[in-house]
């Protein structure tokens, strides 16, 4: 099953792929989320290392058991061949209701199906307060096409 864009990547459909990602998710779905992967996808998430879809679906369940109201925004950064850099951050609160905005970069390679096989993340939390929050629209659900970027955002 083909997930377009497909690669080679330009400017433009590697902005697609990411935004795609992007709005995926922010479903907060793991299942759906899942198939943008490949069967035998692998990942490094922080600390954690994760294979196939079984074990994303699994850590994206337990992820968003403890990062509440979660929304997140993607930017390119970065692509080549079948190679797309992101850079992102996502705001959730934990449940005693301490705000955090996590701010990371990923590297992805995708096969010539345009399904993710490789995801390294590196993510740092940073507590905030919830008047420091910046990401505000209804979630799950994607970003609304007015809300600021990251950039805009200064982040």
């Amino acid at each position: 099953m083909a997930r377009p864009p497909l690669p080679p990547f330009d400017a433009v459909s590697a902005a697609q792929k990411v935004r795609a990602a992007e709005d995926a998710w922010n479903s907060r779905d793991p299942e759906r989320i899942s198939l943008a992967y490949s069967e035998v996808s692998w990942w490094r998430n922080r600390s954690t290392f994760v294979s196939g879809r079984t074990e994303i679906v699994r850590f994206l369940t337990g992820k968003w058991e403890r990062e509440l109201d979660y929304r997140l925004v993607k930017e390119l950064w970065a692509s080549t061949g079948d190679v797309i850099a992101v850079r992102f951050a996502y705001e959730f609160h934990d449940a005693d209701g301490r705000w955090f905005r996590a701010h990371g970069n990923e590297n992805w390679r995708f096969d010539g199906e345009g399904l993710m096989t490789h995801r390294h993340a590196s993510i740092n939390d940073v507590a905030i307060e919830d008047s420091d929050r910046l990401f505000h629209w209804d979630a799950p659900g994607p970003r609304p096409a007015d809300h600021p970027g990251l950039t805009e955002l200064g982040l």
